[in-house]
């Protein structure tokens, strides 16, 4: 049986922790940024931990 392959799609957006959590980039900071608040922007700059909802659905996408 050949190996299974990871999603790339899932590959470029998620990164592991070494405590085995899932990192995700923070949304809404790709476009019409005009409008957001200077401090918006800055939060939206930090990464964020996936939700356990989402987390085995990811390990599934990265094959982890």
């Amino acid at each position: 049986m050949p190996k299974s392959k990871t999603k790339s799609s899932a590959k470029k957006r998620f990164k592991l922790t070494a405590s085995g959590k899932i990192k995700r980039a923070a949304a809404y900071r790709s476009h019409i940024l005009t409008s957001k608040s200077r401090k918006r922007k800055r939060k939206l700059r930090k990464g964020h931990e996936v939700s356990k909802q989402d987390a085995k659905a990811v390990r599934t996408m990265l094959q982890v």
